[in-house]
């Protein structure tokens, strides 16, 4: 095991016992960048030399004995939807491909000042619309289990480098499940807290909950360990006055995870909340995986809240948020910009202000519906998403089972049923399916339920592992590092 294969918690502990040293772990994870990511193309832009620096710097706080922050010296990478000054960001847009930013983003500046040293920008599609990886400044993300299939998105490259050892930790954010939907396609933990949890001074629509950002990582109490240092009250995001209305939490509410018995748990398990295009073959290899672990709870019946309007509510309010962060370059610049974010612009120009009201009527009822839930139910397990992983030439899945979908984020159901009542939840690696694919486990929470939903999926991690069958799978990283260029392949460079 080379350290860039550590759990963050075990780099972290060993770099404060002195038995680690940043230089080393930061080396590592560079060595492993060149080693294999010619492969799979996650780490696009690369931050090397500060981060070398940063690593001298590390380590010489902690020779000096100086009080060490929670993420002291784990390198990180960030997405390329976020900020970082001095490192090329592009949003995974032509428009902005040479962009040199001033300042980090909140989230960024955040891990930093917990310690995390910036190894990297992880890919993105452009502007984060569409769950397939790939855009015209840096081309196509490959899936690590077969570079040739989508690690989804939009927090594709955050996926693909954790899967990969290329860092312990990243950045990820998600409005239809960009943190989910590629930890589950790639066989990592991706985690969407509460909305207002994590702090965004980017949201166009500052009161809009749809979309969170938050932290991934290779196993549960990382994404904790990270969560608990980007989690705050920050006024710039006026959702924190929500989520921090009685008292700031402290960063213990979240890490180290605390321990709960399964047993004394009431589950639901469905394989679509009621309305989404599951194919049939996650519908089968979901049932399967919940019938080796469903005995261990109090309950576990086949039960689903009312999803009544999801689709139409999300579409509605999905076209908002890209019409106060879109319209413009969509009308100055339409040669710039890519079909997802055109089809996103032109569907939500046709909406109404009548839409836009019934969309929040539907969302609303659909929350107080899901709290009615809940009097009754403590999580909810269901697929993190809707298929198996297809090629990324494939801009979005048209069909699923011979069905058309309705939409080119359709297929993200799974994902979006959840966004739109703001509960936090979380994708768990268990196993692979019959595609020898990994397969994601979404853990669903009650309202403001984060520690909860993070000590529950700790818990069922750890039960799982023992079993290679709901185990977290793996990557062969020696097929990777023989492997040709992902950039040889037909398609890599453009939108679609």
């Amino acid at each position: 095991m080379q350290p860039c294969d550590l759990t963050a918690r075990e780099a972290r502990a060993l770099i404060g016992r002195k038995r680690l040293s940043p230089v080393e772990l930061v080396e590592s994870c560079i060595a492993r960048i060149e080693a294999v990511d010619h492969a799979v193309n996650a780490m696009v832009a690369r931050d090397f030399d500060r981060a070398r620096l940063a690593a001298r710097e590390a380590e010489a706080a902690v020779a000096r004995g100086d009080a060490l922050g929670a993420l002291h010296g784990l390198p990180f990478g960030v997405k390329d939807l976020e900020e970082v000054a001095g490192l090329r960001s592009t949003w995974g847009s032509p428009i902005y491909r040479d962009h040199i930013p001033t300042h980090d983003q909140l989230i960024v500046a955040n891990v930093k000042r917990a310690g995390g040293i910036v190894l990297g920008k992880t890919n993105t599609p452009e502007w984060g619309a569409g769950a397939n990886t790939r855009n015209a400044v840096y081309g196509a993300t490959g899936n690590p289990f077969d570079p040739t299939r989508s690690a989804a998105g939009s927090s594709g490259g955050a996926a693909v480098a954790l899967a990969t050892g290329l860092v312990p930790i990243a950045t990820g954010s998600d409005t239809g499940g960009s943190l989910r939907n590629p930890a589950a396609f790639c066989g990592v933990v991706g985690y969407r807290p509460t909305p207002g949890l994590v702090p965004s001074e980017k949201r166009a629509l500052g009161w809009n909950p749809l979309p969170v950002q938050g932290p991934m990582a290779r196993n549960v109490p990382d994404v904790a360990l990270m969560l608990s240092a980007i989690a705050t009250n920050d006024p710039v995001d006026p959702l924190a006055t929500t989520i921090f209305s009685r008292r700031v939490r402290p960063p213990e509410e979240f890490y180290p995870v605390r321990r709960i018995d399964l047993c004394g748990l009431r589950v639901a398990i469905t394989p679509d909340f009621g309305f989404a295009p599951t194919e049939r073959h996650i519908r089968e290899v979901f049932a399967e995986k919940c019938g080796l672990f469903r005995h261990v709870f109090a309950s576990a019946a086949d039960a689903t809240p009312d999803c009544a309007g999801a689709d139409e509510a999300f579409e509605v309010l999905r076209g908002l948020n890209f019409l106060a962060s879109q319209l413009e370059r969509v009308r100055t610049r339409p040669n710039d910009v890519g079909p997802n974010v055109r089809a996103n612009v032109a569907e939500a120009l046709r909406y109404t202000a009548e839409d836009a009201a019934r969309a929040q009527v539907l969302q609303t009822s659909m929350y107080r519906r899901w709290q009615d839930f809940f009097e009754d139910v403590d999580v909810i397990l269901a697929p993190s998403i809707t298929i198996s992983p297809r090629p990324w030439r494939e801009l979005y899945p048209a069909e699923i089972d011979g069905q058309p979908t309705r939409t080119y984020f359709h297929w993200l159901a799974m994902a979006y049923a959840v966004t739109l009542v703001g509960h936090p939840a979380i994708s768990l690696p268990v196993g692979t399916d019959r595609h020898g694919m990994p397969f994601g486990l979404q853990i669903v929470g009650p309202r403001g339920g984060d520690a909860f939903v993070l000590s529950v999926a700790a818990e069922l991690e750890a039960l799982l592992a023992g079993d290679a069958r709901t185990a977290r799978p793996e990557p062969d990283l020696a097929k990777l590092q023989a492997a040709p260029p992902i950039s040889g392949m037909p398609g890599f460079m453009g939108f679609d």
